[in-house]
């Protein structure tokens, strides 16, 4: 420890025989920086119930002393990915990356330019699609995300979502992950939990960057997902296609029947923020023990968006979070968490 502190020393004060009041200073920052990490795991959360409830959780469920006591093999904590880990508003990313690929493809489809729903898009009709049905949305999905490999999707949204930007602020759509959330992930992994993306959006488009953008590997990306056909390629090696046939519907009750399908458990902890998530938590709270269930509730227009229809705020179609789901909530003891009033930062990029 000697040595390391003096080789530090050495780094930040050069000068071996006259080490002068900067440099003291220097090294009093850097120190305090460090003690404040190491004291704080979740610094862009307020102090308040809500961030004491994420500590208390981790640390009696990490105690071997306590009745809340995990085992090391069953800390599974599951995330929503939209409004819960990231924007989806004023449309889930996905949706936006099916549209641009319509517009991306349409040279090889003349026909589209006088066929529904895709004449909407290739005229760029704000109006028409916005009255589109989910009948409309799966025959886009269809036609832009099938008929290719496993790894040429993969690459396709890897080059999009290393490019494409939000309209609102002109950023990265993989900068507008909430640093709240991927502090609770790190905070969750740094004790021994596995962290899962969880997500009604489609399992190969997440696995694509969630490594990157969350630590979360390929195979702990939950979600709705096509099929997967093996057939061999023109020079006869094994490949899998992504044929137009829906395998799996993460969402309502799909998210728990999915959770135990990859990971034969219970989750004992669930991170969401929609009617879309409400089985998830319920069944994490039916693991027994003392889990955490939190729902993120979306009431900072000024910083993010502000929607409901819960305690009075606006409605809407995307990330709909019900009062009904709120009551419920309130009555099983989840922890609603405000981003007005809990996070002190929505990005990481914020000031």
């Amino acid at each position: 420890m000697a040595v390391r502190a003096q080789a530090a020393l050495s780094f930040l004060c050069p000068s071996r025989y006259r080490i002068t009041k900067s440099c003291f200073v220097l090294l009093a920052t850097c120190l305090l920086a460090i003690t404040a990490w190491a004291q704080d795991p979740l610094p862009s959360w307020n102090d308040g119930p809500t961030k004491q409830a994420i500590l208390n959780f981790v640390k009696t469920s990490t105690d071997p002393s306590s009745p809340s006591f995990v085992p090391p093999e069953q800390r599974i904590a599951t995330f929503d990915q939209d409004g819960t880990t990231w924007v989806e508003h004023p449309l889930y990313v996905q949706v936006i990356f099916a549209l641009d690929r319509v517009v991306a493809l349409a040279p090889q489809h003349p026909e589209w330019k006088t066929t529904p729903p895709f004449a909407a898009v290739l005229a760029d009709d704000k109006a028409a699609m916005a009255k589109f049905t989910t009948k409309d949305l799966e025959a886009i999905v269809m036609a832009t995300h099938t008929g290719m490999t496993v790894e040429q999707f993969s690459a396709i949204v890897k080059d999009w979502i290393a490019q494409a930007k939000d309209p609102r602020w002109h950023r990265l759509y993989t900068e507008l992950i909430y640093q709240p959330m991927l502090e609770v992930m790190q905070y969750l992994r740094n004790n021994g939990y596995r962290t899962y993306i969880v997500t009604g959006g489609g399992q190969e488009f997440v696995r694509a960057y969630a490594e990157k953008v969350y630590g979360i590997p390929p195979e702990q990306v939950i979600g709705s997902a096509l099929d997967a056909e093996y057939r061999y390629d023109q020079q006869g090696e094994g490949v899998l296609v992504r044929p137009p046939k829906l395998l799996l519907n993460d969402n309502f009750s799909g998210k728990p029947e999915d959770i135990y399908l990859f990971t034969g458990r219970h989750s004992r902890a669930a991170f969401g923020n929609s009617t879309g998530d409400q089985q998830m938590l319920e069944y994490t709270q039916a693991s027994g023990g003392a889990p955490v269930m939190m729902l993120v509730l979306h009431d900072d227009a000024e910083r993010e968006y502000s929607y409901g229809p819960a305690h009075g705020l606006p409605d809407t179609k995307i990330g709909t979070f019900t009062q009904a789901l709120y009551d419920e909530a309130k009555s099983r003891g989840w922890t609603v968490i405000s981003m007005k009033n809990d996070w002190k930062r929505i990005f990481a990029w914020e000031k």
